[in-house]
């Protein structure tokens, strides 16, 4: 497991734990050990689990793999506090304070601009008659729109993108590079925080940016610490944008590679129809999500998963990449069908840390697969499948490249600027 082999298709290997070992426990690449949990039953109860704790502290870490179970240069940066690390009754107030802003209201509000940038970035490659869609679409448009929300100003937003961007490389990048990058970020959010603090209106206008809500609540009695608000936006965007690159690559890729079911989806957008668009997200969600494993949790006392006893402070993995096709769950799980039903996948949780940005995401992937099919109609692969490469990482799913050809068109606006300055 966990070879650059696996990391092409790691579903044969999942589908062998299911079988045999459906609560396992393995030595990861870091060092740690940690128990893996593959089927859809015992994964949704451990997801929901009260002592399952996502607080780190409850890790009973040897030396050699302290600090190996979060995001690289997270502790240093002081970013340690929030959502993916702290349990109730703290999770409850910080979820509590940001939800406002991913409530299905706010999202359609937002959906006019995941258009249009959708549209700018496709106008960019648009007369080429090729693209690399990762690098040219997947990664841009979440980027811009997480950046949007919280409210990075324009001028800024390019910055964040290359921060972004040494943060998923993950093994492709210089040594030290994802944790250098979290460090520029903090200290880029503690300057934004302190400049939108002391620009903030008494009131709160239509629409008011997530960090400047954030700043105001913890201004009005809510207690939210200047690291807590960093932290906050700091996990948004990271947990905002990745999951969507690779909801919007993995995707794609899906839909190129099974051309009946791509056929079926864009006969049923020039009909004007979303019903098919709205199925075959949850779909691909389910077939070939983002999200590989669910993040770190910790037994807070000894417990049973699955008829296997796990002790207090072990590391449990719930691999949503195996429970989603488990065939005790979901019929025939290794087909994709766009037009499935069963949309009970475990892609984005479940319980009280279900993904809080699930309503975004799914905007942002229908918007970019809807958009990317019908403008450009005869997209194509333009490399052999098993010359892709996958990012290395432990929690994400996602290609590093996915090169693309397709007969060029003129862009929807001639005079089309760049995304972040529109």
């Amino acid at each position: 497991m966990f070879t650059w082999e696996f990391a092409s298709d790691p579903y044969p290997a999942y589908a062998w734990l299911r079988e045999h070992a459906p609560v396992h426990r393995t030595r990861l690449p870091s060092g740690v050990e940690a128990w893996l949990i593959t089927r859809y039953a015992d994964a949704k109860q451990a997801l929901a689990d009260p002592r399952l704790s996502k607080n780190p502290a409850h890790h009973h870490e040897p030396a050699h793999a302290k600090g190996k179970t979060g995001i690289p240069g997270e502790r240093k940066a002081e970013l340690m506090t929030h959502l993916l690390n702290i349990d109730p009754p703290d999770h409850t107030r910080l979820r509590r304070l940001v939800s406002k802003a991913f409530t299905p209201r706010r999202v359609a509000e937002f959906a006019p601009r995941v258009q249009e940038l959708a549209d700018d970035l496709i106008d960019r490659f648009a007369g080429n008659g090729s693209a690399d869609l990762i690098h040219d679409f997947a990664f841009p448009l979440p980027i811009y729109a997480i950046c949007d929300l919280l409210g990075v100003p324009r001028e800024d937003q390019d910055d964040f993108r290359d921060w972004a961007g040494m943060m998923i490389r993950h093994g492709g990048g210089p040594r030290g590079g994802v944790a250098r990058s979290v460090k520029k970020m903090r200290g880029y959010l503690a300057d934004l925080i302190h400049r939108k603090r002391a620009a903030l209106p008494p009131e709160p206008g239509p629409g008011e940016d997530l960090i400047s809500g954030l700043i105001r609540a913890s201004d009005h009695g809510e207690h939210l610490t200047e690291n807590e608000a960093a932290a906050m936006a700091f996990i948004l965007l990271f947990a905002g944008f990745e999951t969507t690159v690779n909801l919007i690559g993995n995707g794609t890729y899906a839909l190129l590679t099974h051309p009946e079911q791509r056929e079926r989806l864009q006969s049923s957008l020039t009909a004007g129809e979303r019903g098919l668009l709205e199925t075959g997200v949850e779909e691909l969600l389910r077939y070939d999500g983002p999200v590989e494993l669910a993040t770190w949790r910790f037994a807070t006392r000894p417990l049973t998963i699955g008829g296997q006893d796990v002790a207090a402070g072990d590391p449990v993995l719930v691999v949503l990449a195996a429970a989603d096709r488990d065939p005790e769950r979901f019929a025939d799980p290794d087909t994709l069908d766009l037009a499935r039903r069963d949309s009970q996948h475990l892609g984005y949780g479940h319980g009280i840390h279900y993904c809080l940005g699930a309503p975004l995401a799914r905007l942002e992937g229908q918007t970019a697969l809807a958009t990317l099919l019908t403008r450009l109609p005869d997209l194509r692969l333009a490399a052999d499948p098993a010359e892709l490469r996958w990012r290395g990482g432990l929690i994400m799913r996602g290609l590093r490249t996915l090169p693309v050809s397709f007969t060029p068109i003129a862009p929807s606006d001639e005079n089309s600027s760049s995304p972040t300055q529109k």
